[in-house]
């Protein structure tokens, strides 16, 4: 009968590299790489060969593999399995590098760090008062060949090959019999006379100031060079010198050891080793600590090592927003630390993450994401974008709090690349209608104007056709001057989208309306606007057969490529506003287009909320104000040419700035400013057929054309009149007075102009009316059935006590 025998070594699951690694330590183990066959991870493998003769080395290396498979602890390099074979011994472990080619190669890069060297060497002398004080264990070979160092930088101690027990029942220490190692022997050891007294920790200590003389010097050429500290930091001079004194009596402690370093101003007193043991101890601190711990992180990630960024913050970053409770604090720190991750690890590890956040109904969260987008934006797939985060990110359309909307409106510039063809042209169509025509924030309007000049390339040829004309008119006649300026702007940066008879019949006629609008700003950018609009014009006049190259893109499918001044426009617009837009949510919440001040709805606890601060007029000489006005149209007329891909529009902030300064309040200062901007009463507006928009909120509702103004109440001023600050009241009359005054008397206001547009007032009034005729039904009904009893009672006389009342 023939048994068929299984090699060990072939059945066993690992696989290592046939050669050793480089950098492989001294002694009689040798390290070579290794994989799982099952999983392909990494892993080290310390492999010993039995040899004839060598007993006593194959029972210190067994004794070794018994000692590395029962010590567990963070600080010790941890085993994973073992094979045991009558020719070998093969101990696999976490995947490591040996401290000495470590060192090297991170000298080499120029990336050691005295950071990186505190936190190793913590570890190291950690590891040793486990085993003296915990285990009564004696290392016995504590030296550079002896430590390695994982794939997060953690320094591991191994090498327990020549281990014994500090009681003295193992017997003696074992022979090692390597000159490498014995090196590192104290002087006491040679003393064969036993005379000297000493702790049981002492030659473990010796053999420690040996390791920190090789970490910051190189390798060690004789015992005597350790009275030259070399380059070993001063602040941890003084503890070495104690480590390598000749009494082995006053070598401290381990325990003792760590605690001088870490005192105030210690070498091991720094952020990197207070991080390191904050995340050893996460899972038992309070939620409180964890979110102080990861709002301050971020500040430090910079500082410290790629690596331990990547394999160990990463991982308790993920794991704190898994399973804790630590919340939005995460991303700041996730997405830090996300740089260093190649684009493959990103997916793996951050992605799942990010679209699992974009559900959570945490706002703080939600804004914070909406904030760090562009962090992230590029590792999203366009499947992943329209199907699992934009159903989330449109909520915030929606969100009563200011800051989540002018975010969302935001982040619209980084995922339109991404929709598809109806959450384009229509989901966000219709929000963004929605948001321009009736939200009560008047940066908000601007920004959602900008953002829509940056997308007007993704767009359909028959959306653009049907949105951009009438979206940016509707943003010239906005109260809010900023939002007119971003019109303007809108209309000259996607100019390219527009035919000739567009240009002609629909924006120019917006355009001239607001050479006379109260504001200078709106003045100077729509007349630069006409002058580009005119010349384009010119050209294919004195040449039509330009035509079909100037309308190449009108009808052209959806391209980024399109529109490359609306890139440059919306890169310093979308900026300045976003800016800004916080502030003056803060300082003037403006009332939306025709609705009295709101009254601010209730802000989440950790996000900005708008208060009704006024802001006082800056004062303003009117000499200062004409020399102004002269210089800027000094530096029109100088250009040569009015060309807006290469014009520098200058800054909606500033602009923003300037007309906050000049205004008491937002809400009334728009109803004077707008007195006399009206369209034609019998003129229709271009825009206002939109019969394909039947849903609320659509474009047919959001881009109707305003109508004329009422007078302004009573009491208000117009610019002339108002006192800028001089010493003396302005004589010079405001050179568009005239001209409002006399289309006012000529103007009948029509009650469903914008400044008349109040949205809530007509439901508002309706409820009243309702209420006030059910309370006079009410009346009426008591007063019937009071006037009916006293009928019956006088009719049939009181009823006498006793009697029964008869039919």
């Amino acid at each position: 009968m023939w048994f068929f025998v299984r090699d060990p070594v072939r059945d066993f699951p690992f696989e290592l590299s046939p050669e050793p690694a480089e950098g492989s330590p001294p002694g009689p183990w040798a390290l070579h790489r290794g994989r799982k066959k099952a999983t392909g991870s990494p892993v080290s493998i310390f492999v010993y060969d039995v040899k004839p003769g060598a007993e006593e080395q194959t029972q210190v290396a067994k004794a070794a593999f018994k000692r590395l498979k029962t010590l567990r602890h963070p600080n010790i390099l941890a085993y994973i399995d073992g094979l045991e074979t009558d020719k070998c011994l093969h101990v696999v472990t976490e995947a490591v590098t040996p401290l000495g080619l470590y060192l090297k190669t991170q000298a080499e890069a120029g990336a050691s760090k005295e950071l990186e060297l505190s936190w190793g060497l913590h570890q190291i002398v950690k590891a040793l008062s486990f085993l003296v004080n915990d285990c009564s264990l004696i290392h016995n070979n504590v030296c550079m060949a002896a430590v390695f160092v994982d794939r997060a930088g953690e320094w591991k101690l191994g090498g327990l090959d020549y281990m014994y027990s500090a009681q003295g029942n193992g017997g003696a220490p074992p022979h090692k019999g390597i000159p490498e190692l014995e090196q590192y022997d104290p002087p006491e050891l040679a003393d064969s006379s036993g005379r000297a007294v000493r702790e049981k920790w002492s030659a473990d200590m010796w053999r420690l100031g040996c390791l920190i003389w090789e970490v910051f010097n190189g390798p060690l050429p004789r015992a005597t060079a350790l009275r030259n500290p070399g380059k070993i930091p001063k602040s941890l001079v003084p503890h070495y010198c104690e480590l390598v004194g000749a009494n082995p009596k006053v070598r401290p402690n381990p325990a003792r050891f760590l605690q001088n370093c870490r005192a105030p101003g210690g070498f091991m007193n720094n952020r990197f080793v207070e991080t390191n043991l904050f995340l050893e101890e996460i899972q038992i601190k309070e939620p409180a600590e964890k979110q102080k711990f990861f709002q301050e992180l971020s500040k430090s990630l910079d500082s410290f090592p790629e690596d331990f960024c990547r394999h160990k913050v990463l991982p308790q970053l993920l794991t704190a927003f898994e399973f804790g409770s630590a919340g939005a604090v995460v991303l700041t720190p996730l997405f830090k630390v996300g740089k260093f991750l190649s684009a493959e690890e990103y997916q793996q590890k951050i992605i799942p993450v990010v679209v699992k956040m974009f559900s959570s109904t945490d706002r703080a969260m939600r804004i914070r994401l909406l904030q760090q987008m562009e962090q992230f934006i590029q590792y999203l797939d366009e499947p992943t974008v329209n199907t699992q985060i934009f159903p989330h990110v449109v909520h915030g359309f929606l969100d009563t709090n200011p800051a989540i909307r002018e975010q969302t409106v935001k982040s619209m510039l980084l995922l339109a690349p991404k929709l598809n063809e109806t959450n384009l042209n229509v989901e966000l169509m219709k929000h963004f209608a929605r948001l321009q025509a009736k939200d009560e924030q008047g940066p908000i309007r601007c920004n959602t104007t900008v953002c829509l000049g940056k997308i007007g390339s993704y767009l359909s040829a028959s959306t653009r056709h049907r949105v951009l004309t009438s979206a940016f008119s509707r943003a010239t006649k906005d109260p809010f001057a900023p939002s007119r300026v971003a019109g303007v702007l809108g209309f000259a940066a996607t100019h390219n989208l527009y035919s000739m008879n567009d240009c002609a019949h629909k924006i120019l006629p917006v355009l001239c309306g607001l050479t006379v609008d109260p504001e200078k700003s709106v003045r100077d950018q729509a007349f630069k606007a006409i002058r580009s609009f005119l010349s384009k014009l010119e050209s294919v006049s004195e040449d039509p057969t330009q035509l079909a190259e100037v309308e190449k893109d009108v009808h052209a499918a959806s391209s980024p490529g399109m529109g490359g001044a609306a890139a440059s426009w919306a890169g310093w617009a979308v900026t300045g506003v976003s800016s800004f837009t916080s502030k003056l949510i803060r300082t003037h919440p403006t009332a939306a287009p025709g609705e009295p001040n709101i009254s601010q709805r209730p802000t989440p606890e950790g996000l900005p909320a708008p208060a009704p601060t006024p802001v006082p007029p800056t004062p303003v000489t009117p000499g200062h104000w004409e020399a102004q006005e002269e210089d800027k149209d000094t530096a029109e007329d100088s250009s040569a040419t009015d060309r807006w891909d290469d014009e520098d529009w200058g800054s909606l902030e500033q602009e923003a700035e300037s007309v906050l300064a000049r205004q008491d309040n937002w809400s009334t200062g728009s109803q004077a400013s707008r007195v006399g901007q009206t369209s034609n009463p019998d003129h229709k507006s271009p825009e206002s057929d939109w019969s394909s928009w039947e849903a609320e909120g659509s474009w047919e509702q959001g881009w109707q054309e305003p109508n004329p103004q009422e007078p302004p109440p009573e009491g208000t001023q117009l610019a002339s009149e108002y006192n800028w600050g001089g010493s003396e009241p302005s004589d010079k009359g405001d050179p568009f007075a005239d001209l409002l005054a006399r289309r006012e008397v000529g103007t009948q206001p029509r009650p469903d102009s914008w400044g008349d547009d109040n949205w809530d007032g007509l439901e508002t009034e309706s409820r009243q009316v309702k209420a006030e005729l059910a309370r006079k039904k009410r009346e009426e009904r008591r007063r019937e059935m009071e006037a009916k009893r006293a009928e019956k009672k006088a009719a049939k006389g009181p009823m006498k006590l006793g009697t029964r009342k008869l039919d």
